[in-house]
């Protein structure tokens, strides 16, 4: 049964009951009819869910979670629906019948944009089951997850739109301006003035950033000095967590416009350096031959690179430069750690030379050796 044999039906039976209830009074028929529809609707949505549960298979899940959470305002939708068909039956001034079809209107429209706003919720919910944020090798999850979850959110703004707009087109004084705001929803890049303008670059950003993604969640990004993991994209800000726990809130726009660093961009592996500044005497073969012992004893270490090499000359020390690898951020700040802690235990156990020293030239007279004759 569709919607117009639904509302066909409804009006046959409060057509009968109008007819065969004329004995009674207006207030009681008013009561009986409205009371009548709301029953029908009622019975109606529980052999319309009966129905669709067993014909729709276990194998289309979205469907059958879509039919339980969407199972109270379809309800209430068809409420409506059935007291608009029950205003035709019962005697009410112009005025009142125009105000109260105004009101169930109004309602039906904020419920199908509460059904729109479920649907997309579980749309993307199960979407993201595939993927799961917790694993070492998490690129491709983090990549959807912030394409699914950012355009998510660009979504419901639009569903949003869309329904205050169809709201506002129901007000005959105010309808050009639902107009307006509807046909803005689909020209997005529209700037509706200087006050929107920071809301309509960030939510541009946004979309900006779903597409071409500089970053995702859990990137791990230095943002104005500071480094820190992406754990939130709303559609206006994007929240880091700080190496101490701290929070940063960064506007969208801001990584459309400034430059950053994102240290997984590509992948999660990394590649770190732990400098040393060690005298000239340091032997190098040895401290290498140190590195490669700690990098391989480590459980941080992902086995890809291990190098020392010196790559600066000081006016009293050389630098070295230790480069070690690890899976992710984490994991090398750990490594790095480590591998700077037994370094320079080893060089303070082993090689006390090693460490820097500062040499200083005295230059004494030139008589300071000479034979002195002693007294005779």
């Amino acid at each position: 049964m569709n919607m117009s044999d639904f509302l066909s039906e409804m009006s046959a039976v409060l057509s009968w009951l109008k007819e065969n209830t004329s004995w009674a009074p207006d207030w009681m028929v008013n009561i009986a009819i409205i009371a009548a529809a709301l029953v029908l609707a009622l019975v109606l949505h529980t052999l319309l869910v009966a129905i669709f549960r067993r014909i729709v298979s276990p194998q289309r899940v979205f469907l059958r979670l879509l039919l339980g959470r969407t199972k109270g305002p379809t309800r209430l939708a068809l409420v409506v629906l059935a007291l608009a068909a029950a205003l035709r039956w019962v005697p009410l001034d112009p005025a009142q019948s125009a105000a109260l079809s105004q009101v169930l209107a109004i309602a039906f429209i904020v419920l199908l944009g509460w059904i729109a706003l479920i649907a997309i919720d579980l749309a993307t919910g199960i979407y993201l089951r595939r993927f799961q944020l917790d694993s070492d090798d998490n690129l491709l999850a983090r990549k959807h997850v912030t394409q699914v979850r950012i355009l998510k959110r660009s979504v419901d703004t639009l569903a949003i739109v869309v329904t205050v707009s169809l709201a506002l087109m129901t007000f005959e004084p105010v309808r050009q301006y639902g107009v307006s705001l509807f046909a803005s929803a689909g020209v997005a890049g529209i700037v509706a003035g200087l006050a929107a303008r920071p809301v309509l670059s960030n939510l541009l950003a946004g979309v900006q950033i779903a597409m071409t993604q500089p970053i995702r969640l859990e990137d791990a990004v230095i943002v104005e000095g500071e480094f820190g993991w992406i754990e939130e994209i709303t559609s206006t800000y994007v929240v880091l967590r700080l190496w101490d726990l701290r929070r940063m809130i960064v506007p969208l726009s801001y990584f459309m416009e400034k430059p950053f660093q994102n240290w997984t961009r590509q992948s999660s592996e990394l590649i770190g350096a732990v400098f040393l500044y060690l005298d000239y005497t340091a032997p190098i073969e040895r401290i290498r031959e140190k590195l490669n012992e700690i990098v391989k004893n480590s459980n941080l270490w992902d086995g890809k690179v291990a190098n020392l090499q010196v790559s600066d000359c000081k006016t009293s020390t050389i630098e070295l430069r230790a480069l070690v690898s690890a899976r992710d951020s984490g994991a090398l700040w750990n490594l790095r750690c480590q591998v700077r802690e037994q370094l320079i235990a080893f060089l303070q156990q082993q090689l006390p030379n090693a460490l820097p020293r500062q040499r200083t030239a005295v230059e004494l007279p030139p008589d300071t050796f000479s034979e002195q004759k002693s007294p005779g």
